[in-house]
């Protein structure tokens, strides 16, 4: 195995809840509740789960654009919550991210020239006249044109403002880059072509990836180990295609048997959840999906299952494969 570019260990993020009139702190949003994983360099971890479970702002902490409640992100093997704030924006040209929506990342009233230079320009990577070089090299690497650097974000399609977002994020030379469900916004046929390109520059660049995204499905084409989240947790780490043909939590068969096949003969078996997505305000006692798994045991009420390795890496927290756990 590879070693760790990024390490995070049991990493919590609660947002507080204030009320009443002296505004104090009465609960927690439990976003990001004790997530732990490895990302290996070169590879892409893939990170999947509902909206509000959690996968986005564990991207967010990992960037530094949240603070962590609790625990550790070790990046080649430096602790990023603990450094000083000179180490952590040199952190900074070492993980970018590209954002979910590419209109809203960018700033409306600087030319994608001006936007792309901008980082080059405070991390001092170039001399002046270098600058604008390094701009159109970059532009290429995207598939845009040079002469559209003069252009304002309004002017580009979905798929074109995504590439100049991937065009920023390679500005400062990254190792790691969080891709924030990058394709969610754009047509399906586009979302192969940015997915072929982050592949394409992958390959170039030596980069690594955490790979964010809602379905399955996406996922699927661009990752070489899979996370599952649930309600602020990780239920399940494997090979993307030991997840596939063998998916053990009952969250991760849930999510697999929701991707449609596209013919329409073949016959497949929905497993339909019952009830909706607990809050993370008052999550449940025990393991946090027993309350829609058609599986649950007395255990799952009581006790929070821990992650097991099974076989080739392939790790799952689910009471199932805890035989003192099996009625």
């Amino acid at each position: 195995m590879a070693e760790a570019l990024l390490q995070v260990k049991n990493l919590k993020k609660y947002f507080p809840i204030r009320s009443g009139i002296l505004n104090r702190v009465t609960n927690n949003v439990k976003a990001v509740d004790g997530v732990s994983f490895d990302i290996y360099k070169g590879e892409t971890l893939g990170l999947v789960g509902e909206s509000g479970c959690g996968k986005s702002t564990t991207g967010k902490m990992i960037v530094n654009l949240l603070k962590p409640t609790s625990g550790e992100i070790v990046f080649n093997g430096e602790n990023i919550v603990t450094a000083n704030k000179k180490r952590q924006k040199e952190f900074r040209k070492d993980i970018q991210i590209i954002f979910q929506d590419p209109y809203a990342s960018l700033n409306p009233r600087m030319t994608i020239g001006d936007i792309i230079a901008e980082p080059i320009k405070i991390n001092n990577l170039a001399k002046h006249g270098n600058v604008e070089k390094r701009v159109l090299e970059l532009l290429d690497y995207v598939g845009l044109a040079s002469y559209q650097k003069n252009r304002y974000p309004h002017e580009f399609s979905g798929g074109q403002r995504q590439r100049v977002g991937i065009a920023r994020a390679l500005a400062v030379n990254p190792k790691l880059i969080v891709c924030d469900e990058p394709v969610s916004a754009l047509d399906v046929s586009i979302q192969a072509q940015v997915l072929n390109l982050l592949d394409d520059l992958q390959k170039e660049f030596d980069l690594t990836y955490l790979f964010i995204a809602h379905g399955l499905n996406v996922v699927k084409h661009v990752s070489n180990r899979v996370g599952v989240m649930y309600l602020g947790d990780l239920v399940e780490v494997a090979a993307d295609n030991d997840l596939y043909k063998n998916p053990k939590h009952p969250y991760t068969q849930a999510l697999l048997s929701a991707i449609p096949i596209p013919d329409p003969k073949a016959k497949k078996e929905r497993i339909i959840l019952k009830g909706d997505v607990p809050s993370p305000i008052n999550p449940p006692q025990g393991c946090r999906f027993h309350t829609r798994c058609n599986k649950c045991m007395e255990i799952c009420k009581k006790e929070k299952p821990k992650m097991k390795e099974m076989e080739n890496g392939h790790k799952v927290a689910c009471h199932l494969y805890d035989e003192s756990s099996v009625e």
